[in-house]
């Protein structure tokens, strides 16, 4: 699993002129699924990004976490985060999920979110999706499970 987070004041998704989810601050997370994710790779995923200390306390420093600031998810499928460019124009995707998995594991990691009490918010799976977002800092990180 591996997952794009990007710090937002605020951030939305948009499909066909709708808007499907939208957050205030918190973070934006684009979610790549691999084939081999399962259970596992989403509890550690969710408690990294839950617990991650990128929010500045009052003297500036990255010290507090989504849960301390009391933020919001943003979560979009993205299957693109396995391309794999180093050959080549055309960026291969062989190592991203089929949506048969990834589709499912997607909305696990949302409910996974949910239950630790962060309040996400998401977009359609396999749609052409529009995300609008103001990156806070810009502090933006890469994660890929163990």
């Amino acid at each position: 699993m591996r997952a794009l987070i990007q710090r937002v004041s605020r951030a939305s998704v948009t499909v066909e002129g709708e808007v499907l989810g939208a957050i205030d601050r918190g973070l934006l997370v684009l979610l790549g699924i691999a084939p081999e994710d399962g259970p596992r790779e989403v509890d550690w995923m969710v408690r990294k990004i839950s617990g991650l200390r990128i929010f500045p306390n009052e003297a500036g420093r990255f010290d507090r976490s989504l849960v301390d600031v009391s933020g919001s998810v943003l979560l979009v499928s993205q299957f693109t985060l396995f391309g794999d460019s180093r050959k080549g124009r055309r960026p291969n995707f062989s190592g991203a999920a089929r949506p048969e998995h990834a589709a499912p594991m997607c909305d696990r990691v949302a409910e996974a979110f949910r239950i630790a009490g962060v309040p996400t918010e998401q977009g359609r799976f396999g749609a052409d999706m529009q995300v609008a977002l103001v990156n806070d800092g810009p502090v933006t990180l890469m994660l890929d499970t163990p």
